[in-house]
C-alpha cells in the first residue's frame, strides 16, 4: 500500500513538474515573442521619426522688394519647425542673394494692383523710389526684419539657400557678391529633385 501511494506521489510530481517546465518553456517563448515585436515596434518607431521630417522647397524668381519677403519668410518659419528647406532663386531671385544688392531693393509701383497710385501716376519718374521708401518705412514700424536679416536667420537656421547657376553666369553675377552660405553651382535639375522629393512645393 506504502509503496503504492509512493508511486502514485511520485507520478503526481512528476505530472506537475512537466506541466511546470512546459508552462515555463511557454512563458520564455512568449516573452521572446514580446520582445522581437518590442524591436520591431521601436524600430518601426525610429523609422517613422525619421520620415516625419518634413521638407519644403521653394522656387523664388523675382528680386523685388515685395516679392523678396515670401521665399524667406516662410523658409524660416519652416525652418523653425524643424523642416527640411531649401530655397532655389533663379533669374531675379538672385538679387535676394546679393548681399549688397539686397539691400536697395525697389518695390514697383506700375502694374501693382495693391498699390493706391493709377499707373498713370505710377510711371512717372521716382515714384518706385517713393513707394519703396513708404514700404520700408512701413516695414521699420512694425518691426518687421530687413531682407538681410531674414536672409542671415535663414542660413543660421539651416536653409539651403541656392543660386541658380545658368542665371549667375548669363546675368554676370560674381559669386564672391552673394552671402556667406549661400549654396552656388546649382542647376535646374537638382532643383527638380528637390522638389520631387519635397513635402511642399512652392513657385514664388
Amino acid at each position: 500500500m506504502s509503496s503504492e501511494t509512493d508511486d502514485t506521489l511520485s507520478g503526481s510530481e512528476a505530472a506537475v513538474i512537466t506541466d511546470a517546465a512546459r508552462t515555463e518553456s511557454e512563458l520564455a517563448d512568449r516573452v521572446e515573442t514580446l520582445n522581437e515585436r518590442v524591436d520591431d515596434l521601436e524600430a518601426g518607431v525610429e523609422a517613422g521619426t525619421d520620415d516625419s521630417t518634413k521638407r519644403m522647397t521653394i522656387i523664388a524668381t523675382k528680386g523685388t522688394l515685395d516679392m523678396a519677403y515670401p521665399p524667406l519668410i516662410l523658409a524660416s518659419t519652416a525652418a523653425a519647425f524643424g523642416w527640411e528647406v531649401t530655397v532655389f532663386h533663379t533669374f531675379w531671385g538672385l538679387e535676394i542673394l546679393h548681399e549688397e544688392r539686397s539691400k536697395e531693393l525697389q518695390l514697383s509701383s506700375v502694374g501693382n494692383p495693391n498699390t493706391p497710385l493709377p499707373n498713370a501716376l505710377a510711371a512717372l519718374p521716382g515714384m518706385d523710389r517713393l513707394t519703396t521708401t513708404m514700404m520700408r518705412r512701413s516695414i521699420d514700424d512694425v518691426g518687421t526684419p530687413t531682407i538681410d536679416e531674414l536672409v542671415d536667420t535663414c542660413l543660421e537656421m539651416g536653409a539651403d539657400l541656392q543660386a541658380c547657376q545658368m542665371t549667375a553666369d548669363m546675368m554676370d553675377y560674381d559669386e564672391d557678391a552673394f552671402y556667406d552660405g549661400v549654396t552656388t553651382g546649382v542647376g535646374a535639375a537638382s532643383a527638380l529633385s528637390e522638389m520631387a522629393e519635397a513635402d511642399v512645393q512652392l513657385l514664388v
